[in-house]
């Protein structure tokens, strides 16, 4: 029924397109006049995603449910190769998204403001909107370490390479997690043409919070239960937390294939240090050929190349690893996941996935099936 509701909400809305197109220059499924371009080059615009989700569990433990995932806008003046101003918030979740000013010359482009935290490829650079699977891998959820407010470098001008160094400090716009964290990351291209891309990153940052704290839990990869199947419980006296990415993606035509290692660590005062661990193996083929574009080392999203859109089939395997005897005894849990994705034009996308999750802590197992799917606008 959550499904139906879904369902019959977007194609009510995709129904009225071939209206659209006869009244209006601008097709519901083509391109939409989302920016103002000045005679100087500089452009004035809006961004956003809205995303409805439902979701179907056969363990009475979980409450199945339909509901807003994101409500996303962003608003942004800038000169491409200049400079760039942009404000965001998300009005579903009550916080704010990337917020800065970017300068850019030959020295590459220097950031100011609230910014995503580099470790974690599918979290810190690919957009909410150009997701394969509804939700992030189960290592990236749980070590990611959020946005916060800082400055940082980014280079890019050097062929197939890609550097990003910068320093955030004070928390984030809401005023949570204060305290201090260094950070980057550099990708390498050995292969990047037309025909294909191959991948290879590395990430790392070192983190000092204020409160001398740290937490580490995961939902499975449903997000509209609030359930952590995992968590290590609070850590207390942590003096720095350390954390490491390792990236490793392949695209040939229509075929994806991506996987990440991730892993976190926590040096205590007077307590044993904790370290836990995580990664994920996925792959993606476009059943009507396209690829996806690559850009500033990350890849976007799909454009359908025909009127009725395309076809995407996804399978991922991740895994995370939060149990250090000693020092906290957080779980293990494993999630499959296999999806279907239907790009409609460029601004409409229906995605179905099942998840099969497998999580054990303290000799307590749980293993829920779900089913869910996601309607989503985005611009």
């Amino acid at each position: 029924m959550r499904f139906k509701r879904v369902w019959c909400g977007t194609m009510s809305l995709l129904a009225v397109a071939p209206v659209w197109a006869a009244d209006a220059p601008y097709s519901l499924l083509g391109d939409w006049p989302v920016k103002l371009v000045g005679a100087s080059g500089i452009e004035a615009g809006l961004k956003g995603n809205l995303s409805y989700d439902a979701a179907d569990f056969d363990d009475a433990a979980f409450a199945d449910d339909d509901a807003w995932r994101r409500q996303e806008l962003n608003a942004y003046v800038r000169k491409p190769g200049v400079f760039e101003l942009t404000l965001g918030y998300d009005f579903r979740n009550k916080v704010w998204l990337d917020n800065f000013a970017r300068i850019s010359g030959a020295a590459g482009d220097l950031r100011i403001g609230q910014f995503k935290t580099p470790v974690g490829y599918e979290e810190s650079v690919v957009g909410t909107t150009a997701t394969t699977f509804m939700e992030r891998a189960l290592p990236v959820t749980a070590f990611y370490a959020g946005r916060r407010l800082g400055v940082d470098w980014t280079y890019e001008k050097t062929p197939n390479w890609y550097f990003n160094l910068g320093v955030q400090a004070g928390g984030d716009l809401l005023g949570d997690n204060r305290g201090r964290t260094l950070g980057g990351r550099v990708v390498f291209n050995p292969i990047k043409d037309d025909a294909q891309v191959l991948h290879l990153g590395l990430s790392a940052s070192d983190e000092k919070r204020d409160d001398d704290s740290l937490r580490v839990q995961v939902r499975p990869e449903a997000f509209l239960t609030s359930r952590r199947l995992v968590d290590t419980g609070a850590l207390k006296r942590v003096e720095r937390i350390d954390r490491l990415g390792l990236e490793a993606i392949w695209q040939r035509g229509p075929l994806l294939l991506q996987s990440e290692y991730l892993r976190i660590g926590a040096s205590r005062e007077g307590a044993p240090d904790y370290r836990g661990d995580g990664y994920y193996l996925a792959a993606s083929w476009v059943l009507t050929g396209e690829k996806r574009a690559y850009k500033s080392a990350a890849f976007g999203n799909l454009k359908p190349a025909r009127e009725w859109g395309a076809v995407e089939l996804a399978v991922r395997y991740s895994h995370v690893d939060l149990d250090d005897p000693g020092s906290a005894l957080g779980g293990r849990q494993s999630d499959w996941t296999v999806g279907a994705n239907w790009y409609l034009g460029q601004h409409f996308k229906l995605q179905l996935d099942y998840v099969r999750a497998d999580a054990r802590r303290r000799g307590v197992r749980l293993d829920p099936n779900i089913a869910e799917m996601r309607a989503q606008i985005h611009f």
